[in-house]
């Protein structure tokens, strides 16, 4: 049987989940149910009652590095390894649908989500996420790029609209979803909570229809984020095919009725239930176990890869005079809570339930640490920032009998993690204080920083060696110390610019928004391209990172095709180095950032080595989007081409000649300050120019609706409403403050809309329900009341005989 020989109803039922994490089956098509998983980094595989917050029990699995941090091994083929890691270990613990990877552009360093999340450019985003993309479905298992699109910050994250002109999505937050999308073809993606211009993403035709599916030819399933879907007809008439999780009946009905009205085509409810079932049997494996566990030898060669991987990823940010490695018989005083309670992920939904957990303390004193000995172990801080100056002082008096001092500092566990964005760049002053104070003891100070984001480091200049190791996943103690040792050379380059301060980030002024409407300001000028436009100072470059090896550039040649030179490891020590490809448009042409990353190699070579290196142009690499013709168009005209060490160091330049669609025409005058790339110093009349129309914010809430979050509810007339929001407040205060961690169940709820109630309880409430909940913060808390309590009865009812309709009883 065919699925467009399936009833309306049947059909429907397809489009919304069963349970938390599985989706309908129907025996009589031959249409299996599927599991799906989160797993960017790790499977989530929920044993018990399932959440989509991290919280409940899961199954052992390995914990790889962060996003954040594999990206800055910027070796896609690494990234492929750990996805065909991923995808046996879905394939073991009976998973049809990882749910990764995350490759939202990161805006703003301050996202709580961003160690999820590759790079603020987005080849590195896009090509780093094709390889694991590739690698997880090469398994049989489906890979789930997300989320699409403009997910930037956490606060409001169901209820804010992302508001961007179009050049500045199309060119920088949609080219890596692109990338990914034309190279590894995923068999599904899942759309972000957020609105996009005014149109939530899971309903947005722009995105759904005329760019993902017509534009670059995705033909797979688009699933929301859980909870994410906003309404079922708009989600299915315009390219989403899944909401979940168990939205229960409900939607299945609003879908039928729309279609026996004619407010939804057949045609498009049957061409969602199609991808439904296509992936529901491209992924069926009669032989997987849904109970399944992963084996011991998984185990083992698993953690094994997840210390390669962090390896690579790590980026070696200072080096004095050689002071790395240290050699074998070294005295280290280890100083850090970190170093004895390793953090190597994030909060949230990723959390993996590791096999196996790694610190540094314990491998030192195991004898696993390439010669290191133990002179001390000093805590040096509270965890969580409390300042406790007795430990400051009991870790400088233990340094004396060592020849180095080796620091474990960084975020801790609060800091990062969904539902909530981080208040400020800095690491504790708890933690600096430590710092400073072992600067003075004039011993030798080597830091180990554990951070899925950039962290301010006023304090970096006391030391004499930083290892950044990112969230480097259950092996990252390991591979920390064969770095630090020697027996691995450090290759990692910054996936993302290091500021010097906050107040230097490009959106540091209107970000995270509080209210509905975030504007995107600053256009294109994210990351490098605002750094090197407008002359700002930072910290760390993007792409830049430090070797015990020394590379050289030469012999630079352009041609229509590529870029190639020579590459020469001309140091004693074996290393691997990451040439990065960088594009200035002819002078004279549209508005653009002084230059752009349009390529990358990671190229291993042997003390002494030269290599021919190539980079290949694409069709991304000269292109713009003219929003006049609405096409992607390339300037004629002489365009620089350099190799870059980073963002900021140019090893080699040339001109190529090219032949394009347009010739270069001068940018838009009323465009200002973005003409300089000082977007601090725009104007509401240089945004108009920017987006070609005049950028409207939502006013005060004078009537609240299903998509005004609970949190906006402190505002009400009504005082059932604003004792709702205040004591959801305070009760995530409180939690926070008792055990140190977010209470990021209550976080989802001050986040989230109303209308999510009728897709987060499993049928148990309806949109009429919701409608009702809606009337209290009105004002009508008995006609709300009323209102709820009948319809919970009606819809009881509802889904009684929707359930029988579908069981052919």
């Amino acid at each position: 049987m065919e699925v467009k020989d399936l009833t309306v109803l049947e059909k429907a039922s397809l489009l919304s989940g069963n349970s938390m994490w599985g989706t309908r089956e129907i025996k009589r098509a031959g249409i299996p149910s599927m599991v799906l998983s989160d797993g960017p980094h790790g499977l989530r595989r929920q044993t018990g009652a399932g959440d989509n917050l991290g919280m409940g029990e899961s199954k052992p699995a390995t914990c790889f590095p962060t996003a954040g941090t594999v990206a800055c091994s910027w070796d896609p083929d690494l990234a492929k390894a750990m996805g065909e890691a991923l995808g046996r270990e879905a394939k073991s613990l009976g998973v049809n649908i990882v749910l990764g990877p995350g490759m939202n552009i990161k805006r703003n360093p301050l996202c709580g989500r961003n160690f999820e999340y590759y790079s603020e450019d987005p080849q590195v985003a896009g090509h780093m996420a094709a390889g694991l993309i590739e690698g997880i479905q090469s398994q049989g298992v489906a890979a789930t790029p997300k989320h699409f699109a403009m997910n930037s910050q956490e606060l409001r994250r169901q209820a804010s609209n992302s508001v961007v002109d179009e050049r500045t999505m199309r060119e920088l937050y949609l080219t890596a979803f692109e990338i990914a999308v034309r190279q590894a073809h995923p068999w599904a993606i899942m759309t972000s909570y957020n609105m996009v211009n005014g149109t939530y993403a899971n309903e947005s035709g722009h995105l759904l229809k005329d760019i993902l599916r017509k534009e670059w030819g995705f033909d797979g399933m688009v699933v929301s984020d859980w909870g994410g879907s906003n309404s079922a007809v708009g989600a299915a008439a315009n390219g989403s095919s899944l909401e979940m999780p168990e939205a229960g009946f409900d939607s299945v009905r609003q879908l039928a009725k729309a279609v026996k009205e004619g407010k939804l085509a057949e045609a498009d409810l049957n061409a969602r239930a199609e991808e439904v079932a296509k992936l529901a049997k491209l992924t069926y494996d009669p032989e997987m176990d849904p109970d399944g566990n992963l084996t011991d030898e998984q185990k083992r060669d698993h953690h094994e890869m997840a210390r390669r991987i962090a390896e690579e990823s790590a980026v070696l940010l200072v080096n004095k005079n050689g002071r790395l490695p240290l050699a074998a018989g070294t005295k280290v005083a280890v100083v850090g809570d970190m170093a004895k309670t390793a953090r190597f992920q994030g909060s949230g939904s990723s959390k993996v339930n590791a096999t196996k957990q790694e610190n540094i303390l314990e491998l030192i004193e195991q004898g696993h640490a390439g010669g290191l000995e133990l002179a001390s172990y000093s805590q040096g801080y509270d965890r969580h920032g409390d300042m406790n100056q007795g430990l400051v002082d009991q870790a400088v008096n233990a340094v004396d009998g060592s020849d180095v001092i080796l620091a474990c500092v960084g975020l801790d566990e609060r800091s990062e993690s969904e539902g909530l964005d981080r208040s400020t760049m800095d690491i504790p002053q708890a933690q600096v204080n430590l710092l400073q104070a072992l600067g003075k003891t004039g011993k030798p100070l080597v830091v180990v920083l554990v951070a899925g984001s950039p962290v301010s480091a006023d304090w970096i200049d006391l030391c004499d060696a930083v290892l950044y190791i990112g969230l480097s996943g259950q092996a990252g103690a390991s591979a920390t110390l064969n770095i630090l040792t020697g027996k691995t050379n450090p290759s990692g380059h910054l996936a993302e610019t290091w500021p010097k301060s906050y107040v230097d980030c490009p959106s540091s002024g209107w970000y995270p928004e509080s209210e509905r409407d975030s504007i995107y300001r600053e256009g294109p000028f994210v990351g490098y391209r605002y750094y090197l436009t407008a002359g700002v100072e930072d910290l760390f470059p993007f792409g830049y990172g430090l070797s015990y090896s020394h590379f050289t550039y030469s012999n630079l040649a352009l041609d229509e095709k590529d870029a190639s030179f020579t590459l020469t490891n001309d140091s004693e020590h074996d290393g691997a180095t990451v040439p990065q490809l960088y594009v200035q448009a002819p002078e004279g042409g549209v508005l653009r950032p002084i230059r752009e990353l349009k390529g990358f190699r990671k190229v291993s070579l042997k003390a002494g080595e030269s290599t021919t290196v190539r980079i290949d142009f694409d069709q991304t690499t000269f292109r713009h989007f003219d929003t006049d013709q609405d096409s992607w168009q390339t300037e004629s005209g002489d365009w620089t081409i350099m190799i870059g060490s980073d963002a900021r160091t140019m090893e080699l330049t040339g001109t190529l000649s090219v032949a394009g669609t347009v010739e270069p025409h001068q940018a838009d005058p009323a465009l200002g300050a973005y003409l300089t790339g000082k977007v601090k110093e725009v104007t509401e009349d240089n945004m108009t120019a920017l987006f070609g129309h005049p950028v409207e914010r939502q006013g005060a809430i004078s009537t609240f609706g299903p998509n005004d979050p609970i949190s906006s509810w402190k505002d009400s007339r009504s005082g059932l409403a604003r004792f709702v929001a205040n004591f959801l407040s305070k009760r995530e205060r409180k939690q926070e403050a008792k055990t140190g961690s977010p209470d990021l169940n209550t976080l989802f709820l001050l986040n989230m809309p109303p209308r999510a109630m009728s897709k987060m309880t499993n049928g148990m409430i309806d949109m009429a329900m919701v409608d009702s909940i809606v009337r209290i913060p009105n004002g009508h808390v008995c006609k709300g009341l009323g209102g709820f309590i009948a319809g919970f009865f009606r819809n009881m009812s509802a889904n009684r005989r929707t359930r029988k309709e579908l069981n052919h009883e």
